[in-house]
């Protein structure tokens, strides 16, 4: 479990094929404080299981149906993604429920910048809309967000300068690929009215 709350950006230091799937090798300085081989850890958003660690980085395996449903298929050495580790249970709930399984990639389609940050709309499967309410919540690369607009298959995020800087939201631009967890509280009330 999560809080979508990024505590660091970390950098991809290698990637490895291993059959279907592949090894990231992550460099990162705060998430290593206390960061052990079988924690979980959210990369981008996703879930990962760290199997491997040194004083500087920690590798994570993405298996094959992880790579068809996210965006981490698309990482190569360099790349700068979102880090958090996994909740303890005696920490604040700053962010939301986030378990780290994406839902969908969605696409930024448009961003309008301001003094106060900026206003993000990113599209997404239609079919998703049924997770969403105007001012609830959703997952964008692992960061905690408020759906400030919605609507049938887009919806908008009004991004606050700090989010920017703490973020690699603060390097999107029109067209970027994101990975999107909808609320879980949403999933379970549907699937609770269907089953009656």
């Amino acid at each position: 479990m999560f809080t979508g709350l990024i505590e660091e950006i970390g950098v991809i230091e290698h990637v490895h094929e291993v059959g279907d799937g592949r090894t990231f090798t992550i460099g990162a300085a705060a998430v290593m404080e206390d960061l052990q081989i079988d924690h979980s850890i959210a990369v981008n958003g996703c879930c990962l299981t760290v199997t491997h660690r040194t004083d500087t980085s920690f590798r994570v395996t993405a298996v094959a149906e992880t790579l068809r449903k996210t965006t981490l298929g698309a990482l190569a050495d360099g790349d700068r993604v979102n880090l958090e580790r996994a909740v303890r249970l005696a920490d604040r709930m700053g962010g939301h429920m986030v378990q780290g399984h994406v839902d969908a990639v969605g696409h930024i389609e448009r961003i309008d910048r301001n003094d106060q940050g900026w206003e993000v709309w990113v599209s997404y499967p239609a079919p998703f809309n049924r997770w969403l309410i105007p001012v609830g919540s959703v997952c964008v690369n692992g960061i905690s967000l408020t759906v400030a607009d919605l609507q049938d298959d887009r919806f908008k995020i009004a991004v606050i300068p700090h989010t920017l800087q703490v973020t690699t939201l603060g390097e999107a631009s029109v067209g970027d690929a994101v990975n999107l967890e909808f609320d879980m509280i949403a999933k379970y009330l549907e699937r609770l009215t269907i089953r009656k």
